[in-house]
């Protein structure tokens, strides 16, 4: 193969051409190549980055209280929400809160609520495993006991007479009375809480559940995915034997309500 280079113009083009045998006889390839000059090229636009998304100080405190999550259209579980959470409470739009703690409410708690038109229903029950339910044995014992004697107007323990109610009969009112306004629709969105979004809170909303006829399986999953650990037997043995027969009857998911 032979090149040969001939020049046609000293500041712009050259010819090249190539020179090749091809079945005995010769052919010539003629190419035209420019001659830049790299001094008169204007160099390349920069590359531009993708703008940063601003993210306001507002947002970036956000922060969900301990155990948070959304129950159904309307309705959201958690622990106890303090003040670092509030900023992100607002964004709920609540209309309502079920508090299940026996404590008073914190005065900034309060503060908080007056402010942004929400509702508290405190239903205090016991957090202590102790003092919430008796023992296992005794709780299903005192359950089956009330069912039958309840309207004898007295209690007993089997030994003797006594004018308060057993502490599973205490659980059980309070878990109907926070009920009745976990199912008016008036009063979404609502959040329930507890001390840590476990136990009473999951108690509350396994009644629910059953309302909405769940299976008792699915209804344990729920309730065991936030106590984990902690889950009480006790607890699923309350939502097992609940009686569901003299609430009114919900749908199996709420509207969505706005404020």
């Amino acid at each position: 193969m032979k090149l040969i280079e001939k020049t046609m113009n000293k500041n712009k083009f050259m010819t090249m051409e190539e020179e090749e045998k091809q079945d005995g006889g010769e052919v010539f390839h003629t190419i035209e190549v420019a001659k830049v000059d790299r001094n008169n090229v204007s160099p390349p636009p920069p590359a531009t980055a993708a703008p940063l998304l601003e993210v306001s100080g507002h947002e970036l405190n956000l922060i969900p209280p301990l155990n948070f999550a959304m129950v159904d259209n309307g309705i959201f579980r958690s622990g106890f929400p303090d003040l670092a959470n509030f900023s992100f409470i607002k964004t709920l739009g609540l209309r309502s809160i079920i508090s299940l703690c026996p404590e008073p409410y914190p005065e900034n708690n309060m503060q908080f609520l007056k402010s942004n038109g929400i509702s508290l229903f405190q239903f205090g029950i016991e957090g202590s495993k102790s003092k919430c339910l008796p023992g296992l044995e005794n709780e299903v014992w005192l359950h089956i006991w009330s069912s039958k004697h309840q309207k004898e107007g007295s209690y007993t323990n089997g030994n003797s007479k006594t004018s308060e109610p057993p502490l599973v009969d205490i659980l059980d009112h309070k878990i109907r009375e926070a009920l009745k306004v976990l199912l008016d629709e008036k009063n979404h969105p609502l959040l329930i809480h507890c001390k840590r979004g476990k136990h009473r809170t999951g108690c509350l909303v396994g009644c629910m559940r059953k309302l909405q006829k769940w299976c008792i399986t699915s209804i344990f999953d729920e309730y065991q995915r936030f106590a984990a650990a902690k889950a009480r037997v006790s607890d699923q043995r309350f939502m097992e034997s609940f009686d569901v027969s003299g609430l009114k009857q919900i749908p199996m998911s709420f509207s969505c309500s706005n404020r």
